[in-house]
């Protein structure tokens, strides 16, 4: 990294030169290509575009907050308008370089997207884009925030984006590339800066206490390197406030009395009780950290971490992988993720993640913690679980905890017991001496006892004894040991019934019941197979057919109607009061019409 030996030095503070003091950001920040942390990628590619003079119109440095994107807009700034360059690596002793380290050169702008969002500013930005630089070989336009600017002045813009005049630079810097419009980021060379490595930002924070002489403690640069999360400002912030607390010599104390975060011994002492399944033990530690001023949503913060490093350590990866923990604590986490489970660790974490959200909307953090890590006690139930789960999934029946019980002795009858020797006895000759039985051997198993037999299975009912209601119910039984497409199609039957020495079954005339027709049709063997655990039949025919397919009924035609009668049936007609008034009323009268009436629209001959 390249510093000048007075920003190296620390400055004295008093009342005349508080004006003049610049903040560790400030002081220590990139001033060349080499100098950029974490962003390798960016810089070559850079460096590689000054050297074979492809130099884009427009550029777009995207990523989180404080990894050197605006850093970055300025080295490039001074590469492309260095007294040497364009070169990829400016001077900065010339008066251009210096003062686009400060930010006062007139042909580098440096516009904040956040307040200049409206059409009329890049309405000016146009006109004065125009205009060659005063004294520098480019004029460069560096946008800072630039997804804040209006829909309007996106639009404004594109034009002189797409073709500007050959002596401008656009440099756009963004947090949020999403919220750019397409026909912006199709005119830029987007680079995508990342988080930088934590080790690189303890690494960095070391060197810049050692050039302000202050001596750090063991793992405080490793701490504010965690705190900042992959943004290099907010580590140099942090180190910069500890600097004024204390100014000759930082410890790990002053690093957790500042941010309010507690000792990691304090958390391993937490994962400690709840892996001994002791939540008496942890209410003394969270007292303690509540006296000390600690925050609970930064204490659950750090114990979702451990268990990160945990669940690492418990997916056998090496200690390099290692993120939040020390690296002498490796065998300590490795203890405790044999102890934990894979399982129990990502349970664990999900809890503690339900905690810190339900923390933004309560008051009551010291409670919603203790409630927590309770509860992470309790999941010691979750292993043994899960292991019966995978015992009972192999086919293995687990035994039962207790202990064995100890067989009842079988009750002998006293009398056939003593009727045992006489009846040894009275079978040898008489002259023959009783052999001598052999004594017992404790070594033998006994034999167990032997069972009675079951009884004999009630005999299976034939189908034609089976009423309409039995006849269903065992249907129902059937279509259960089916596959999933049988059994649907054989659920859309609606009806079944034995007749003729037939089982038939019968579906709907439309598209789905001729589909489970068809799939009932291909599955009759396994239908009879399915039938013969339920019924005595060996041999079950059926047929399958749809509504449509069933003989129409006979039906009988009326008998003809006489002549006679039908006069008889209108003339009572005409005589129905209610049609005398109709014709009272139109004036019309009421005619018969039947087979030798005239079609509609003609009169009827006379």
């Amino acid at each position: 990294m390249t510093v000048n030996k007075q920003n190296a030095d620390p400055l004295p503070v008093s009342n005349d030169d508080n004006a003049s003091y610049q903040v560790v950001a400030r002081r220590y920040r990139p001033q060349e290509f080499g100098a950029l942390i974490g962003q390798d990628h960016v810089a070559k590619a850079l460096t590689g575009a000054i050297t074979s003079g492809r130099i884009g119109h427009a550029y777009l440095f995207t990523g989180a907050r404080g990894v050197g994107k605006t850093s970055s807009a300025r080295i490039l700034a001074k590469a492309l308008n260095c007294v040497h360059g364009p070169t990829p690596t400016p001077c900065n002793q010339c008066d251009i370089c210096r003062d686009i380290s400060t930010g006062d050169d007139i042909d580098v702008l440096e516009i904040d997207g956040a307040s200049n969002r409206g059409i009329d500013e890049i309405r000016q930005l146009r006109q004065s884009a125009v205009i060659r630089p005063s004294r520098a070989r480019y004029k460069i336009y560096i946008i800072d925030e630039v997804h804040m600017l209006t829909r309007e002045a996106f639009n404004a813009l594109l034009k002189i984006l797409e073709e500007p005049p050959e002596h401008v630079k656009f440099i756009f810097c963004t947090t949020e590339p999403n919220k750019l419009p397409i026909t912006i980021l199709s005119r830029c060379q987007r680079f995508d800066f990342a988080g930088i490595n934590g080790r690189m930002i303890a690494d960095h924070l070391n060197h810049i206490a050692q050039n302000e002489g202050v001596a750090v403690e063991d793992g405080v640069c490793e701490a504010l390197a965690r705190r900042a999360n992959g943004s290099m400002r907010d580590a140099q912030s942090l180190l910069e406030q500890l600097l004024s607390f204390a100014a000759e010599h930082i410890t790990l104390a002053d690093v957790n009395r500042m941010l309010g975060t507690v000792d990691d011994q304090k958390i391993f002492d937490l994962a400690a009780a709840i892996k001994n399944d002791d939540p008496g033990a942890l209410f003394p530690i969270l007292a303690k950290a509540s006296a000390e001023g600690v925050d609970f949503g930064v204490l659950l913060e750090q114990t979702i971490e451990m268990f990160r490093d945990m669940l690492v350590v418990s997916c056998g990866c090496p200690e390099e992988a290692l993120v939040y923990s020390g690296p002498g604590r490796y065998d300590e986490l490795k203890e405790f993720a044999e102890r934990f489970g894979t399982e129990r660790i990502l349970a664990s974490m999900q809890v503690i993640s339900q905690t810190i959200s339900r923390m933004r909307y309560s008051t009551q953090g010291q409670i919603l913690t203790e409630m927590a890590l309770v509860r992470l006690c309790g999941l010691g139930r979750l292993t043994d679980a899960v292991r019966l789960v995978d015992q009972l999934r192999s086919g293995q029946i687990p035994a039962p905890d207790a202990a064995v019980p100890i067989p009842s002795p079988q009750k002998k009858s006293p009398d056939l017991a003593a009727r045992r020797p006489a009846a040894a006895h009275s079978a040898l000759p008489r002259h023959a001496a009783p052999a001598k039985l052999a004594p017992p051997n404790r070594f033998d198993t006994p034999e167990p006892a032997r069972e009675p037999d079951a009884l004999p299975p009630a005999p299976k009912p034939a189908l034609a004894d089976l009423s309409r209601d039995e006849l269903t119910k065992t249907w129902r039984q059937v279509i259960g040991r089916f596959g999933v497409s049988l059994s649907c199609a054989a659920t859309a039957a609606t009806r079944v019934e034995w007749t003729g020495g037939k089982l038939r079954l019968e579906f709907s005339a439309d598209r789905a019941g001729e589909q489970s027709a068809d799939i009932c049709r291909k599955g009759t063997k396994s239908i009879v197979a399915a039938f013969t655990e339920f019924v005595s039949d060996a041999d079950i025919p059926i047929e399958i057919f749809r509504a449509e397919e069933k003989p129409a009924p006979t039906q009988s035609r009326p008998a003809p109607i006489s002549q006679t009668a039908k006069r008889e049936e209108f003339r009572k007609k005409i005589q129905n009061p209610m049609v005398k008034k109709i014709e009272s009323l139109f004036g019309g009268k009421l005619e018969e019409l039947g087979d030798h009436a005239p079609p509609v629209g003609q009169k009827k001959p006379h």
